[in-house]
């Protein structure tokens, strides 16, 4: 990760401060780009863009433009950004899947049609995008969610295609990561068995490097002890 130049997507949040923190302990230099407020000020190695909707094309091609601008350049597009929501199809309203499309889709979506060209001038550019082991069979309650994880697998599959020896593009696919947040949603459930963010951060990475340059389109589980 010596001197690489990332864009983190969602980077304010569990998964995103993790790889953030790793990647940049790791000599890369990091544009963290989130929903939420920028919280600290730009710096040589590190920019924080908040305020920003990714599921709008315009937001997000300013805010991928601006970090481009602030490092000369881009490696590799890491796209954590999405929401989650447990509702059924039978009664469940409409709104639900529509968000979850613009959340877990339509972000990575602009965010690697923006950063494209960067990444192809890079040489060796990778993206990675977050997908979810419950999209490849949904559950009862999955339906919208899994739906869209599952337009984010196709969406890399079709990226790495198009794009085969000029950029990468992978997707990790999680089980239940083990955050606060799903912690507190699911209290009785034995934590030692989900992903940790660290775990995930480890896959994420390797894909980013060098010496990944061989694997694209790939679809990898990563499900802790699920």
């Amino acid at each position: 990760m010596q001197d690489k130049v990332l864009i983190v997507t969602g980077a304010f949040g569990a998964l995103g401060k993790v790889v953030t923190e790793t990647a940049q302990a790791r000599g890369a230099r990091v544009a963290g780009i989130d929903h939420a407020p920028s919280r600290s000020p730009a710096r040589p190695e590190s920019i924080e863009i908040g305020d920003v909707d990714l599921s709008d094309a315009a937001q997000a091609k300013t805010a991928v433009e601006t970090a481009a601008k602030h490092f000369g350049r881009l490696d590799a597009l890491i796209n954590i950004a999405g929401g989650f929501a447990f509702e059924a199809v039978g009664d469940g309203d409409i709104k639900t899947w529509q968000r979850m499309h613009a959340l877990n889709v339509l972000t990575a979506l602009n965010a690697s049609r923006a950063a494209l060209p960067h990444l192809i001038a890079s040489k060796a550019g990778r993206i990675i995008n977050i997908g979810a082991m419950g999209a490849l069979q949904a559950g009862s309650g999955m339906g919208p969610y899994a739906a869209s994880k599952a337009g984010v697998h196709r969406l890399t599959e079709a990226l790495a295609n198009e794009w085969k020896g000029k950029v990468t593009v992978n997707a990790v696919l999680p089980s239940i990561i083990d955050t606060k947040a799903n912690r507190a949603d699911m209290p009785k459930a034995d934590f030692s068995k989900w992903v940790t963010p660290q775990e995930l951060a480890e896959v994420i990475l390797f894909l980013a490097s060098d010496a990944a340059s061989g694997v694209t389109g790939a679809l990898i589980p990563v499900g802790g002890r699920v």
